[in-house]
């Protein structure tokens, strides 16, 4: 396909992906002082691919989503033509998926094919992909095909000069817009000296972009020192890592800001995007340094919050200000929401203010199986459940059709299993039907699971087929939809 966002990668300062830290309160200031293209962390492809796309309407953000509920990745506006996206990676149709996935929310996808670490290689990516020059051809080649923005790689430099250039010949006929070379073979560390030779190599016998990695230890100590290395590499641009890492201002032509500037411009974003305390704490450790052991290192090291890191560096009523905008403006949308659901109601289906709480049933029977066994003792089709998500808080709401009546509850809930019990229990006590509670006494199901049980032993002491008959273990498996939870229109 062709390139409709052309991304130039030359002459470019440019954020390292760093696991842990290229976060977006990281990318977002690593802009502010200057960077002209970031890079998010490593994320693997497998991972991404359990996501689901949604746009957070409080932070303005667009957020990947697990589905445990945990934030994966997170961009927004400001970065949208500055972020490139790096996933781990060793197989070409998963990684086109995920770049499909995010593609509409970067400026660039990038593979990463220098990573030592075993996280990364025991799954065939990152440096072990540099032992398999078919695969990333694969890869690089069906990617660059298969999307509209620009196609990156990231490697470090093989055991010889002559093979390493071969390989970026090689990469570089596959389409791609720039390759990042770390100056280190795969088993050398930030102590080992930086190749600049090899880079100087690679940039001078290819016509892509070259993007020289690796100069933190050996040359980048200040501004100045990136074009020092830009020379020495003979690359088109620099990409810093753990210089960036320490104090994100190295891109500030102007020189450093003071680091506690530079630390409180961090917690502003974190809180402003709602990062997790973790990944904050851990960041602002690593700009600390030799300064942990002193007491606001001390008091750095012990905080458990959000909060209790704003409270650290003195930012209390940032915090609290920040916090309180946020809690509005989630009550305006909801109030929002609620409106703009009471208007697109459908006047036919009958509603109950309910939730199902588990605690209030016998282990195993729940009222959805209670609903079909009903629905089969008086001859009805099965019921049919219909989720929706909101995206403002990723809430669900079902909506459950029996005998060509609709009931659902009008409370939302945080699974859309959950969501699907509580439609069930609108419908069973507008019906006047047990719900299954265990108020309600003796439980027809139970008892009747009992006498399957019971015929099971049988079965198994005459040596019969211990399988129980499908037909019988119908009368006790949810019925459950195949289909995906559509988001609510926005």
């Amino acid at each position: 396909m062709t390139v409709n966002t052309p991304l130039c990668f030359r002459g470019k300062k440019i954020l390292a992906p760093m696991v842990r830290v290229g976060t977006l309160p990281m990318r977002l200031l690593a802009l502010d002082y200057g960077a002209d293209i970031v890079y998010c962390e490593e994320l693997i492809d497998i991972k991404m691919l359990q996501c689901k796309r949604v746009i957070n309407e409080v932070l303005e953000t667009v957020d990947f989503v697990a589905p445990n509920e945990r934030v994966v990745f997170r961009t927004c506006e400001r970065e949208r033509q500055h972020v490139i996206f790096q996933m781990g990676s060793a197989d070409a149709e998963r990684a086109l998926a995920v770049a499909k996935l995010v593609e509409s929310d970067v400026a660039g996808i990038d593979i990463n094919m220098g990573c030592p670490k075993e996280y990364s290689t025991k799954g065939g990516m990152g440096a072990a992909l540099l032992s398999d020059p078919d695969k990333i051809e694969s890869i690089l080649t069906t990617l660059v095909k298969g999307i509209c923005k620009p196609v990156t790689c990231k490697i470090r430099i093989l055991p010889s000069v002559e093979d390493t250039v071969n390989l970026v010949k090689r990469i570089e006929k596959t389409g791609i817009a720039a390759i990042a070379v770390h100056g280190r073979k795969k088993e050398e560390r930030p102590q080992h000296p930086v190749h600049c030779d090899v880079i100087k190599a690679i940039s001078e016998a290819v016509s892509i972009p070259v993007i020289a990695n690796g100069g933190s230890h050996d040359f980048i100590k200040e501004y100045a020192d990136i074009e020092t290395f830009q020379k020495a590499t003979a690359a088109s641009s620099v990409m810093i890592a753990r210089a960036a890492m320490w104090n994100p201002s190295i891109f500030r032509k102007e020189g450093f800001c003071p680091l506690k500037d530079v630390m409180q411009d961090y917690i502003k974003y974190a809180v402003r995007y709602d990062n997790h305390y973790t990944n904050t704490k851990y960041c602002l450790c690593q700009m600390l340094r030799e300064q942990l052991e002193t007491t606001q290192g001390k008091k750095l090291h012990a905080a458990q919050s959000t909060q209790e890191i704003c409270e650290v560096f003195e930012m209390g009523d940032f915090y609290e200000e920040t916090t309180a905008i946020f809690e509005a403006k989630k009550t305006s949308l909801e109030t929002k929401t609620q409106d703009e659901d009471d208007q697109m109601e459908d006047p036919d289906v009958i509603k109950m203010a309910v939730r199902f709480d588990k605690r209030e049933y016998p282990p195993q029977i729940t009222p959805k199986m209670y609903l079909l066994e009903w629905c089969r003792k008086e001859k009805h089709p099965q019921p049919v459940y219909e989720t929706v998500q909101r995206p403002l808080d990723r809430l669900f709401c079902s909506v459950v059709t029996v005998a060509e009546q609709k009931y659902r509850s009008t409370l939302w809930d945080k699974s859309k299993k959950l969501a699907e019990q509580a439609a069930a229990i609108v419908c069973l006590r507008t019906l006047g039907v047990p719900e299954g509670k265990l108020c309600e006494g003796e439980n027809h199901l139970i008892n009747k699971r009992k006498r399957q049980d019971q015929e099971l032993l049988i079965n198994r002491d005459h040596g019969e087929d211990l399988a129980e008959p499908s037909h019988k273990k119908a009368n006790f498996i949810e019925e459950t939809s195949d289909m995906n939870v559509p988001k609510m229109p926005r």
